[in-house]
């Protein structure tokens, strides 16, 4: 049996306690993921690795755990370093390779430092055709809003290994983490922010809609008892 590094088998067992504390739909989500999840083979990892020759073992040992969470449709990650609320899902070992130019693809333009009102972190190189960035992560939105990279050819402000996000309205590209497994910490240390909020804004969502149930039963209730005092009123009529 495979046993990850202590970083990811802590966040393992974190995030398993997380999502398994309650008695909700994100439990049996997770319970259904951890029975159907699928590891990444070796195969899969010497391909990543001719790719990506400096990848940091501990996304090894995640895309070992599980090779990916979107088809799962499981949150497995997060990039606000100050709350680390917003949910990502962690691509698999061959979506990483399909991904692998989609920095060059659709933001050469920023890396460029083309637009004078797009931020971009000074600790990423401004040469797009040197780009090699390692793209792991989507937001919950598909990566429409956001998509998280490992840098491995950063400025020479930078460091080897960077996390950068990319952000959507207003874009912007900023260095997040100096490294992946600083990355990974800080959602520890977050204690898994991005699990609470989404419980939160189901829960509003639901009481939102439970809310409007309510009043929609109420409606009936009062249109039931004003029809039968017409009914009545009517057969008074008819009576005399």
């Amino acid at each position: 049996m495979y046993i990850p590094n202590k970083l990811i088998e802590t966040y393992i067992k974190c995030i398993e306690n997380k999502y398994l504390e309650k008695e909700d739909k994100y439990k049996e989500q997770y319970e259904t993921f951890i029975a159907n999840k699928k590891e990444m083979t070796k195969e899969e990892e010497k391909v990543l690795l001719k790719e990506y020759p400096d990848i940091t073992q501990t996304l090894i040992d995640l895309l070992k755990y599980t090779n990916g969470t979107y088809e799962d449709y499981i949150y497995f990650l997060s990039y606000d370093v100050d709350d680390g609320e917003y949910p990502y899902y962690l691509l698999s070992s061959n979506q990483i390779i399909e991904t692998k130019n989609e920095a060059i693809n659709y933001l050469a333009d920023m890396i460029d430092r083309e637009y004078d009102d797009v931020v971009v972190d000074e600790r990423i190189i401004d040469n797009s055709k040197n780009v090699h960035w390692l793209h792991f992560a989507d937001c919950m939105n598909n990566g429409g809003t956001s998509q998280l990279f490992i840098d491995f050819t950063p400025s020479v402000k930078g460091k080897k290994g960077q996390i950068i996000r990319f952000l959507h309205d207003p874009d912007e590209l900023l260095v997040i983490a100096d490294s992946f497994d600083e990355y990974i910490k800080k959602i520890i240390d977050s204690d898994f922010a991005f699990i609470k909020s989404c419980r939160e804004y189901d829960a509003k969502i639901d009481e939102k809609c439970s809310g409007k149930n309510n009043n929609k039963s109420m409606f009936k209730k009062i249109l039931f008892v004003i029809v039968g005092i017409i009914l009545i009123i009517t057969g008074m009529f008819l009576f005399l």
